[in-house]
């Protein structure tokens, strides 16, 4: 059911914008840029803050992937920073066939800082010292305790009371914290200012590198110091296609943010504007164009440096075929490829544009909540699992091996209008990432809907085969009408918890326009 409230307003503005999934973390992006920092900088500086205040979700341990508009040269850039397998990391490791999603040896060369260490190289304009000192203030300082934080430290207690290092950092007293009560992280901090102080490439070659190391090895993990030493973010081309009059781009693989692209590229043959917003038809070729492009990721998707990405998954005349293939009156079944394990579900999105016009479209992640469970010991850093998203069949496209990235949930996408960005968004959630970037870009394009708005519409939320969950808000008449057409519906009363969305919308005056989800803690702010 469509409706025009809002619970917040879009927020305008001309010379800056920020939007992250916690209020913090945006004040401290908006202070960067208000002290003449640029996007990456802002990014930079909230991110840093996430990490602190959100470590269910993200951590300096985990990997980021990015677009970045450079409006001096007007291009655009994608960044990729997610970590390898170690070169010790085997499947004769592994017992019975599974990975692991807990522990030291599901844990991939964390690349995130390196992410940060290209953003700031290449179009950074304040020193890296700066712009962590608020993350170093809330990590020695504390920071009271959400909602959210709260109810995933209770959730995964068991998770991080099995090592002692994870204990100390996240169950003070031996126990987890509640809403309103302050979480400190003092070695967190003091990693924080070493990297600060010398160089952010000390997590890879310097002290914080040769203590997570050690600890990894005295845990049973199989690091080495060249593991670390060796890993670089990659700049590359992003991946684009036309859609309704605008280009959308998106993070190429090992990030799976084609999907979004093939579903657009489906969709469009659709007049999804003559059905209706939040119409069961409108929503039924939607999720029908997800389940035929996610089919493709799990048949082809891999580390391009051991296989290339079949670029004619992105050609016309395929996205043709494929729509030929959604039937209005019918939902399809379309079960995963075997051997393909479920994506994690906890990350970070976040988002900003300055003054000079140049934009930055962000995600950080350490997979699933709290990554590995565990902190390498010394450091305050929790490690990701994204080793879990391997698989152990030799057949699979995404089977381990040594030095190869798994394909990651993880991406985000920038419109652009007459050859400059437009729109920039994206969503936490793993799979469920491309989905609510679908509905988000149709809102804005097809139904003609505000930043803030698309940000708040309901949602639906696609399972394997024929499920869907779907937010209440949607009304009777919708969720009637896509069971009518064969989808298994369940209700998530409301309001759900999948996607935080982020929005900054660029007029063709400069008017910024910024929305923020609330289903999270998180805020847009602009001046």
């Amino acid at each position: 059911m469509e409706s025009d409230f809002v619970s917040r307003p879009d927020l305008r503005g001309r010379r800056g914008a920020v939007a992250t999934s916690h209020y913090l973390a945006t004040e401290v992006g908006m202070a960067t840029l208000r002290a003449g920092g640029n996007a990456a900088d802002a990014i930079v500086s909230a991110a840093a803050v996430l990490n602190v205040i959100e470590p269910m979700d993200s951590h300096l341990g985990g990997d980021m992937f990015a677009l970045y508009w450079d409006a001096q040269t007007e291009t655009l850039h994608a960044i990729n920073s997610s970590g390898a397998a170690p070169e010790n990391l085997q499947p004769e490791l592994f017992e019975d066939d599974v990975m692991p999603d807990t522990g030291y040896l599901c844990s991939m060369v964390p690349g995130q800082i390196a992410g940060w260490e290209l953003l700031l190289d290449r179009f950074g304009s304040h020193n890296v010292t700066d712009l962590l000192d608020q993350a170093i203030y809330y990590a020695e300082e504390g920071f009271p305790v959400g909602r959210r934080l709260a109810r995933s430290l209770a959730q995964n207690a068991q998770l991080l009371e099995q090592f002692a290092s994870s204990a100390a950092a996240f169950l003070p007293d031996g126990r987890p914290l509640r809403e309103g009560e302050i979480l400190r992280q003092s070695d967190l901090a003091s990693t924080l200012r070493r990297l600060a102080d010398a160089d952010l490439r000390d997590f890879y070659e310097g002290e914080t590198a040769q203590l997570i190391v050690d600890a990894w090895q005295s845990g049973g993990g199989v690091l080495k110091s060249s593991d670390l030493a060796g890993h670089r973010a990659e700049l590359l081309e992003p991946l684009q296609t036309a859609y309704r009059g605008y280009t959308v781009a998106e993070t190429p693989p090992v990030s799976q943010g084609h999907i979004l692209l093939q579903s657009l590229q489906m969709v469009e043959h659709m007049d999804l504007a003559a059905m209706g917003h939040l119409s069961p038809e409108a929503m039924h070729v939607c999720i029908e164009a997800n389940k035929l492009a996610h089919a493709d990721k799990n048949r082809y998707t891999t580390d391009p440096r051991f296989s290339p990405f079949p670029i004619g998954l992105l050609a016309p005349e395929y996205a043709a075929e494929r729509a030929a293939l959604i039937r209005p009156d019918q939902a399809a079944d379309f079960p995963p490829a075997p051997g393909c394990p479920p994506g994690g579900t906890d990350t970070t999105y976040l988002c900003a544009v300055d003054a000079q016009g140049n934009a930055v479209s962000y995600i950080q992640s350490v997979f699933n909540e709290f990554g590995c469970g565990v902190v390498a010991d010394g450091t305050g850093v929790l490690m990701n699992n994204r080793g879990s998203g391997f698989s152990l069949d030799p057949m699979h496209v995404n089977f381990l091996q040594r030095g190869k990235r798994t394909v990651h949930t993880l991406n985000c996408w920038m419109l652009l209008l007459n050859g400059k960005p437009a729109v920039l968004g994206g969503s936490p959630g793993a799979d469920v990432q491309v989905q609510t970037n679908l509905q988000v870009i149709t809102g804005l394009i097809d139904f003609s809907r505000s930043p803030q708005q698309t940000a708040e519409d309901p949602r639906w939320t696609r399972g394997e085969e024929r499920s869907v969950s779907i937010e209440s808000r949607v009304g009777k008449c919708a969720i009637e009408g896509l069971q009518a057409r064969g989808h298994q519906v369940t209700t998530v009363g409301p309001w759900g918890h999948n996607g935080r969305v982020q929005l900054i919308q660029i007029e063709e005056n400069g008017i910024l326009t910024a929305g923020s989800d609330p289903r999270c803690d998180g805020c847009a702010l602009v001046f």
